[in-house]
This record gives C-alpha cells, sequence and structure tokens, in this order.
C-alpha cells in the first residue's frame, strides 16, 4: 500500500506582510498611509518588516485608512494575535430581525420597479414582486439556488439575448467587477468574472437610450412583452456595519430611465398587486 502524504497547511502571512499587500493594493507608499494614520513612516516600515508588533488600535486605524473590508480586517487581528472583532451571522438570524425588515422594506417600497439583494459574490438574497417578470421564461438551472445575479444576466441562455445594449451593459458588469476585485482581492469574484469573460462577446453594438445621456449613467434595456424596458441603477449599501454579513450586502434599485419604461412598470405593477389581491 503506498502512503499518501498531505501536503502541509501553509503557514498563515504574519500581520505586516498583509498590511504592505493592502497598502500596495491601495497605491499607497509607506510616507502616505504614515500621513494618514498619524504614525511615522519609520514605525510603519518596522511593522510590515516584522520588527515591532502593532497594538490591536493600531491594526484597526490602518485598516480604516485602507478601507481594508470588515472579513479581511479579522484576518489582519488575528495575524497580529488579536481576537477578531467582527461578527458573521446569517442573515436570518433573530439579531437581525431590524436588518431585514429595513430590507424588505426597501424592497418593496421600490415597486413597481425592480429591486433586488446580493451578497458579496452576487448571490441572490431577496428581492420584490417585479423582479420575476424579467426573469419570466429562464430556463430551470440558471435559477436553481443560489442564484448569481451576474451569470443569470450574461449567461447566453440568461437574460443576455433580451438586453438590447448587451455589449455596453457588460462591458459595465466587468468594470464593477474589476472594481470589486481590486477593492476586495477576492478570489471568488475573479474566479467570476473569467468565467463571464469566457461568454460569448455580443457586437459592440450601443443603441442610444431614449431618454437617457449615458454620460450620465449606463442604462439597462431589455427587450419584453411590454416593448423595451430602459432602466438605470443605483446600489444602497448599509452605513455603518459592524458585521460582515451586513457590510457585504447590497440593495440594488433599477428605475425607470424614460416614461415609457415607467408606464409599463406602472401597469405590471398594477397587475401583480390585483393578483395578490385576487
Amino acid at each position: 500500500m503506498t502512503a499518501i502524504l498531505s501536503r502541509p497547511a501553509s503557514p498563515p502571512a504574519p500581520v505586516g506582510e498583509l498590511l504592505r499587500h493592502w497598502r500596495q493594493r491601495r497605491r499607497l507608499s509607506q510616507l502616505d498611509l504614515a500621513g494618514d494614520a498619524d504614525v511615522s513612516t519609520r514605525h510603519l516600515s518596522y511593522v510590515e518588516t516584522g520588527r515591532s508588533v502593532p497594538s490591536r488600535e493600531m491594526v484597526l486605524r490602518l485598516a480604516e485608512r485602507l478601507d481594508v473590508p470588515l472579513r479581511e480586517r479579522n484576518r489582519l487581528l488575528t495575524a497580529a494575535g488579536y481576537a477578531p472583532m467582527f461578527g458573521e451571522r446569517r442573515l436570518d438570524d433573530p439579531a437581525f430581525a431590524a436588518a431585514r425588515q429595513a430590507i424588505e422594506l426597501v424592497l418593496r417600497g421600490h415597486e413597481p420597479y425592480p429591486a433586488l439583494a446580493v451578497d458579496r459574490h452576487w448571490t441572490l438574497v431577496s428581492h420584490n414582486r417585479m423582479l420575476p417578470l424579467l426573469l419570466d421564461g429562464l430556463p430551470a438551472a440558471l435559477m436553481q439556488p443560489p442564484v448569481n445575479v451576474l451569470r443569470l444576466s450574461l449567461h447566453p441562455q440568461g437574460i443576455a439575448p433580451r438586453i438590447v445594449n448587451l455589449a455596453q451593459w457588460r462591458s459595465h458588469l466587468f468594470a464593477r467587477l474589476r472594481q470589486q476585485i481590486d477593492i476586495s482581492g477576492d478570489p471568488v469574484l475573479a474566479a467570476l468574472l473569467e468565467e463571464l469573460s469566457a461568454y460569448p462577446a455580443p457586437a459592440e453594438t450601443h443603441p442610444a437610450p431614449r431618454a437617457l445621456d449615458t454620460a450620465v449613467a449606463v442604462p439597462l434595456q431589455i427587450a419584453s412583452a411590454s416593448g423595451t424596458l430602459s432602466f438605470i441603477s443605483t446600489t444602497t449599501v448599509f452605513g455603518t456595519p459592524v458585521d460582515i454579513t451586513l457590510s457585504e450586502l447590497a440593495l440594488e434599485t433599477f428605475f425607470p430611465a424614460d416614461e415609457a419604461t415607467a408606464q409599463a412598470l406602472r401597469r405590471l405593477g398594477d397587475a401583480v398587486a390585483a393578483g395578490v389581491a385576487a
């Protein structure tokens, strides 16, 4: 019998190395970061090289100036020998009752326009009653939870064939995803971008929006039974989260980009409301 030797796990990176990684990711010099964090450049250099162990307060101060995600701040604290500070619980945890209520209030209050909530990997968490109207007729395989919103949008069997300005919208989503990767360094998002980039690229046709200058916002134009629906979107996040789950949650709300879309959505909203009442 041949013995199978398991490869030993690599030791965790020291806190100085992690801080240097985030500083370089943010394209800051030691002088820049030291000035922002009100510490000496020499002390910061000692921290990064491991010659000095930062205090818990120093780790948190540097992480704040570097805009390090809460999940990674815990990793910095652990690497420096301190207990993690930020908790992570499921959204259905009783402690999140008020947050869940706020999310549902925003989603339902946005009707008759579509709105949804996603986590850090663009997994669909919740949505209002208008979103399914845009997803009607999609393959069941793509709709099986967990549903990744970006995959659903750009998959050739997903919403992509219905998006009138697909090349423009695809470019916009890729730019957002690259920005997220640049900020977070998340390997799951990097893998998602690689997957989406492998989907067939649409022709570079950018039809002009009917009532919106693309210099202001990139519209999403979807062909539907009610005609071409044109949207602009906004993203809302929790302002001062102290929990990882809430810090990684985002609400995507869509507004009509022209009056024709607004009227069509109002009619659809009335039909949805009537169906619920019946």
